[in-house]
């Protein structure tokens, strides 16, 4: 039988790598995990906001955020430890 690992353990073992979040709606970020709450609101470091292209709906604008973030846990659909983002041929548009 597997071993259980409950989900605030498995984003413990996230910290200090890299994390690909879905939030709700249509942005996605990835960055570095440095932190997290019991709420699971998330303490990233050199985040990469990716959002949906209003022209092309199969694309993604890019936006380099150069900055800590906190994400509201509320937020958050999915959270994929080790995950890099979008694939590069789906990215319309870089911003840093």
């Amino acid at each position: 039988m597997a071993t259980r690992l409950l989900p605030l353990e498995l984003i413990d073992k996230a910290i200090g790598s890299k994390v690909w979040v879905l939030m709700r709606g249509s942005k996605e970020v990835v960055g570095i995990l440095r932190g997290f709450d019991d709420y699971v609101n998330l303490v990233l470091d050199e985040a990469v906001e990716y959002s949906q292209d209003p022209n092309e709906k199969d694309k993604f604008i890019k936006t380099e955020l150069n900055t800590e973030i906190l994400l509201n846990g509320n937020q958050i659909a999915i959270l994929v430890p080790g995950g890099e983002g979008p694939p590069p041929d789906s990215i319309a548009e870089s911003f840093s």
